[in-house]
Order: C-alpha cells, then structure tokens, then sequence
C-alpha cells in the first residue's frame, strides 16, 4: 500500500513525498481511512509508530477545502484543536502539521506555556486554523478571551494517558465544554486503562478501535538489559559504561526533577558533556538543551517522563533507565524513545534491590525476563584476596622471634622521636623525678614565697599588714606626676 491509495491530496502527498516517506505504517494504513470519514477514533499506539502523521495528514485534507488566502482574521476560524501533555510533544506536533501542510494556505498556532503569552495572543488575533496546544496555556488563552473555540471541527487527544497522569483531567473537562458538541473526536494512546476508556465514553460517540503494533517487533529493534547494582554505585556504573562503550548519544531517565540536576553536575564532574531537561527549567532552557542533544554537542541528556515526551530523535542508539519508572507503561514510553524509523537500539536499566519490585511488574507487562548482564568492576572496588593468600603473612609474623627487653625500649625511644617529628615540635624531655620545687625562674619571680612548704592561708591581721604596705609602697614602674604648670613649661621656683 502507498500513501497515493489513501486518496490525498496532491499537496499533502508532495509533501510527504520530500519527507521520503511512500508506504504508510499500519497505525496510518487503518486511521487516515477512518478519520477521512468522519468517523472517531481511538488509536492505541507506541511511541515511535507514526500516529503524528497518522492523524495529522487527514486532518489537513479535511480542512483544506475550507482554507482561505483571505488576510481577515474571521476567515481564518479555529477549526482543529490538539491537545499534548507537555511542550516539547505540542512542538513536535505543530512541526509535523506545517511539514505536511506547507502547500496549503492553512494557519497553525503553537501554544504552551513558560513563556510570554503576548507574542501567541498576537498570532491568535491574526487568525489560525488549527492550533497545538498544552491545557494549561489553553486555559490561560480562554480566560483572557484571546481564542474562540466555537467553530472548532476536530478535536485531538495525543498521548491521553499521560494527560491524566499529570492530573489534566479537570482541565480537559472544562475545555470539552467550551466546544460545540458536534464535532470529530480523535484519541490516541500508547495504552488503554480504564480512566482512558472512562474519559472517552464521557464526549466520543461511537469510537473505532485501532490498535496496532509496531513495523518491527519490539524485540527486533530494542535489546533490553539490566545491571542489578547498589543504588549508591549508580553513577560509577554509568560513567563506566559510557566511557568504556564509548556512548556518543544517550537519553538518560531519572524519576525526580532534583535527582536529574544532581546526575548532570555529577557526570559533568566526570568530564562528559550532559545536560538535564525537566519541566522546572524554562522553555529556553528545555529547548537549547534538545538542540545541543540533537545536534551531538552533549552527548548525555538527563530527562524526567513528563520532559521527555516529544522528544523524537530517529536514530537514538541507547536509553538508560538511571532509575526504573514506578509504572509499566511509562517503561514503554521511555524505550520508545530509541529504536525508530527501522534503527536498532538499546535500552539499560540500572535497578537497585529497593526497586525489584518495579522491574517484576515491568517483566510482567512484557511477558518476558529481561536479561541480566554481570557487574563490571568499577572504579574504587578493590580486588578481595582469597583467605590463602593472607594466611602464609600470618603465619610469618606469628613464628617471627620475640625482641628482646632493650630492642623494644630502643623501638618505642625511635617511635616516639619519629613522633615528635611528624607532629612539628621537640619532644619534652621525660620527667627524672627528684625535688618538687618549681624552676629558677619562678622561685625568682616570687622570692618572699616558700616553695618548699605546702600552702597556708594568711591570718586576717596579717593581710592587712600587707595591704597597707602595698598602699604606701609606691609602683615602681609608675613615674611620679608632674603639675600642669610643669608640663605647660613654666619654671619651678625655688622656697625661700
């Protein structure tokens, strides 16, 4: 089958031709039929299948009929809406609608938020007909009245389950009833629980079932391996593998924002280029820090789920769970990432004792054991020596004959000057014993004081004795005053 067979218009068909596409994947083989007849669809796809262009191709057929050359912004309506859990996926999206639709006179919209909303409220003026956007900024837009949904024909829902994950679902309700109840509902998932199937019967009517597997197997495009290792060898293990394995371009998952900026700073420190991508950072950051990983100037991107969806890299070699996901269906997610577009890849899970019970239910999901691969040893471990080859040193020292009483007072006399050396100052000459009268200094310093008899509180007259003379005794460091007039100079007479 060929994209010609899906009866498109010569535009879109021109262009995908540029893109070297000619045969269509099954998940667009099934959906681009059903959509161009009206019908609602809920398509459960992976990542990396081709979903993108599986609904963004019939969607521009069916509103090219409708597009205008028109410069009034009241001939350029809203008529499609799609919504995507995270900025870099709204992009991707947007992207992939004015790839496929450049030779038509269509106007798209990317709305997101972390950045100014003026510039967007400007295009939105101008007039667009099918806008890309994330729910929170959509309600920003229906709040400052900057958009008008009542025209809209086609409402998109990609990658739902991780909408509902990130808790839009009271934001997804208050967008359904701004639409017009007529209208074509399209919802694609990588998996279908019961709050995607509970959220789809709430505003589809009659939904068509695609669900497909991948053009290649799982099993075929990605090898999955795992390195059971202590949670605080993590790191060492990481930068070994890569170093060794010379990794030129690996998208590494951590579950916590914080634990993605301290895994960065750590591989920095280790000489590799990395940078971390996760929705604390603004939309500069997250963008530069895509670039940078596409265009191989950092070779380790550090990403949480949520920021790591849109990103779509056709040729990702390896996916390193640094921290396993607490759910199965975000595993699934973050392989999708490598093994695109026909390209073989990898993907390796660093899982702790404590996270054990997370890979079972992984392993349950794919029906299958993911393989265990030994632990290298890594820098800091030390070889351990079998007990034979300690036991010949003790028994050396054990039969080693005993020193004599004058060998060890000569070895402690030798220890203790090494001692006295290391620490910087001589050491004090030992203590002979003899008189206990202090040194000569000190008998000196106190000549009216008998050191030789122990010590005895003077009686209460004598201390006033002592006192007094104290008081009468002039100091002798103390010269005597001088009058004012002297120091004034004024000459001292004589008494007569």
């Amino acid at each position: 089958m060929s994209f010609a067979s899906l009866n498109l218009a010569p535009e879109l068909l021109r262009a995908v031709l540029e893109q070297g596409y000619t045969e269509p994947t099954p998940i667009q083989a099934q959906a681009i039929p059903a959509i161009l007849n009206r019908m609602d669809i809920m398509g459960c796809a992976q990542t990396g299948t081709g979903k993108t262009a599986g609904f963004t191709l019939p969607l521009l057929q069916l509103l090219a009929p409708m597009a205008s050359t028109s410069t009034s912004p009241a001939k350029h309506p809203v008529r499609a809406l799609v919504l995507t859990p995270t900025r870099e996926l709204a992009a991707q999206v947007e992207e992939s609608v004015r790839t496929y639709g450049k030779y038509l006179p269509l106007r798209t919209a990317l709305l997101y938020g972390g950045v100014d909303i003026k510039p967007q409220i400007k295009s939105m003026q101008g007039g667009v007909e099918i806008v890309v956007a994330t729910p929170g900024r959509l309600l920003d837009h229906m709040e400052q009245k900057s958009i008008n949904l009542s025209q809209v024909q086609m409402l998109v829902l990609d990658e739902a389950d991780r909408m509902l994950d990130m808790g839009f679902m009271p934001a997804i309700t208050r967008i359904l009833a701004a639409l017009p109840p007529m209208r074509q509902n399209l919802l694609f998932s990588a998996t279908f629980s019961e709050e995607i199937k509970k959220l789809a019967s709430g505003f589809m009517r009659n939904p068509t079932m695609i669900e497909v597997a991948r053009r290649n197997a799982p099993a075929e495009l990605v090898t999955h391996q795992v390195y059971e290792v202590p949670a605080l060898k993590k790191h060492a293990l990481l930068a070994h593998l890569v170093k060794t394995r010379d990794m030129q371009q690996v998208l590494i998952f951590c579950r916590m924002k914080r634990d993605a900026d301290k895994l960065s700073r750590q591989l920095i420190r280790d000489g590799l280029s990395a940078t971390a991508i996760h929705g604390d950072r603004s939309q500069s950051e997250r963008s530069l820090a895509l670039d940078e990983f596409k265009t191989g100037k950092v070779k380790l991107l550090v990403a949480t789920d949520v920021a790591a969806r849109g990103i779509d890299i056709d040729q990702l070699p390896f996916v390193i769970n640094y921290e396993i996901p607490n759910t199965p269906e975000d595993y699934v997610h973050r392989i999708g990432r490598t093994g695109r577009a026909g390209s073989p890849g990898e993907a390796i899970s660093l899982v702790s004792p404590e996270e054990m019970d997370y890979l079972s239910s992984i392993e349950k999901l794919l029906k299958r054991q993911i393989p265990r691969l030994p632990l290298p040893l890594l820098g800091g471990d030390r070889e351990t020596r079998a007990p034979r080859e300690r036991e010949p040193s003790a028994v050396s020292r054990a039969a080693a004959p005993a020193l004599s009483e004058d060998e060890r007072r000569e070895r402690a006399e030798q220890r203790r000057v090494r001692e006295a050396k290391d620490s910087g100052r001589a050491r004090r000459a030992p203590y002979a014993g003899g008189s206990s009268a202090p040194s000569a200094p000190l008998s000196a310093a106190y000549p009216h004081f008998d050191f030789s008899k122990p010590y005895e509180p003077p009686a209460k007259d004598a201390a006033l004795d002592v006192a007094a003379v104290a008081a009468k005794a002039p100091l002798p460091h103390r010269p005597q005053a001088r009058s004012i007039g002297a120091l004034l100079g004024r000459k001292k007479l004589d008494k007569v």
